[in-house]
């Protein structure tokens, strides 16, 4: 799998096309899916499908014959617009996708896929094959999370605007006493080797966790005291592992809510990954709704009012908002040059705008009041 990664705005199509072809399955099998890589001959691929009509005729069922036959025309039809296959690829899906038995309602999708196709695939089914649009909207950067203290270590992962908890763990070794004489040297041996053991553990669960995954583009460490520095001068990380540490950061806890506090810490690390882009378009909305109040508008009916007088600077929208109306914004937006950006609904911040704005805010040019 490549390890390009595609756009927010990319990912959300993708994202919307994939649910949208899940949602069919044929009455038999006549969905018919081909995927051509980047430099198919397109002759050879119109000539296949012509043989497949030859095949098809064979099909029992006149019904099932007639409508696989007359989606291989469709797509042949439609091959004839291109001059050759697009640089990334191309992926047609069609066939009859109606719901009701012996109902025709042949449809056909073809999209140049946002990363180059490495698949090459002709299948009729009783389903559109998906797996290798799916694969491309795991592509996406990783970054790798420890917060760690001399008591416990978690770790998580970053992955575009999620932040996920993968393991916590705990080290088992006691406080330091303060009674003098051999038994407490022989105490602070233990306490020491148990030290040393715990570090140990946190390496093998980093290697474990992290080593082989696909996409990572770093590690980010934090937690309170010295315990962080004196794991990795002492715990045995990898030195693959090692070298993908990016920062280090002081922090108030080394638990999960310190896995957040390690992504917000590391801000300037992260400037151009899209966590962070998002938080500063949201505090930058908060920030005018409490000193500018008139230079933003949210909610459907004020924000349809702003884009239609051309007033929108940038459009803010929920990234669960119904398919169909994110669509139409989209071409308000195109249509007055404006910029939309796509809010999470899997941050705190994310929530927080969903839950003021019902999933739809804008950031104005001038004021419409």
């Amino acid at each position: 799998m490549s390890t390009q990664l595609i756009s927010e705005e990319e990912r959300a199509k993708l994202e919307a096309l994939v649910e949208e072809l899940s949602s069919y399955k044929g009455v038999h099998t006549e969905l018919i899916t081909i995927y051509a890589p980047a430099g198919s001959d397109l002759n050879k691929l119109s000539s296949q499908l012509v043989e497949e009509q030859s095949t098809a005729q064979n099909i029992k069922s006149k019904t099932t014959r007639k409508n696989v036959i007359d989606a291989l025309e469709k797509i042949v039809r439609h091959l004839k617009h291109y001059k050759k296959i697009p640089k990334n690829g191309l992926a047609i899906f069609c066939g009859n996708v109606s719901k009701s038995e012996g109902k025709t309602d042949i449809r056909l999708w073809a999209i140049e896929p946002p990363l180059p196709l490495k698949t090459k695939l002709y299948r009729c089914d009783q389903v559109f094959v998906l797996e290798p649009l799916k694969e491309m909207l795991e592509a996406r950067d990783r970054y790798g999370l420890i917060v760690l203290d001399g008591k416990e270590a978690t770790f998580g992962l970053l992955e575009g605007k999620n932040i996920k908890k993968l393991r916590h763990i705990t080290s088992g070794v006691p406080g330091k006493i303060r009674a003098g004489g051999q038994s407490a040297l022989r105490f602070e041996r233990i306490r020491e080797s148990m030290r040393k053991e715990f570090f140990r553990r946190v390496s093998e669960h980093a290697k474990e966790l992290f080593f082989d995954m696909p996409n990572l583009k770093g590690l980010l460490v934090g937690g309170p005291g010295p315990a962080k520095n004196d794991w990795l001068k002492e715990g045995s990380l990898v030195t693959a592992l090692k070298n993908k540490i990016i920062t280090i950061k002081d922090l108030g806890y080394a638990d999960e809510h310190g896995l957040e506090l390690l992504v917000e810490a590391s801000k300037k690390e992260l400037a151009r990954e899209p966590i962070t882009k998002e938080k500063e378009t949201i505090e930058k909305f908060f920030k005018a709704l409490a000193r500018q109040p008139e230079k933003v508008a949210y909610g459907k009916e004020n924000v349809e009012k702003a884009l239609s007088l051309g007033a929108v600077e940038e459009l803010l929208v929920s990234s669960d908002i119904d398919k169909k109306l994110l669509a139409e914004l989209k071409k308000k937006v195109n249509a007055i040059g404006a910029k939309l950006t796509l809010i999470s609904v899997e941050t705190e911040e994310g929530i927080q705008f969903k839950n003021l704005t019902k999933g739809i805010a804008s950031i104005l040019r001038f004021p419409i009041h």
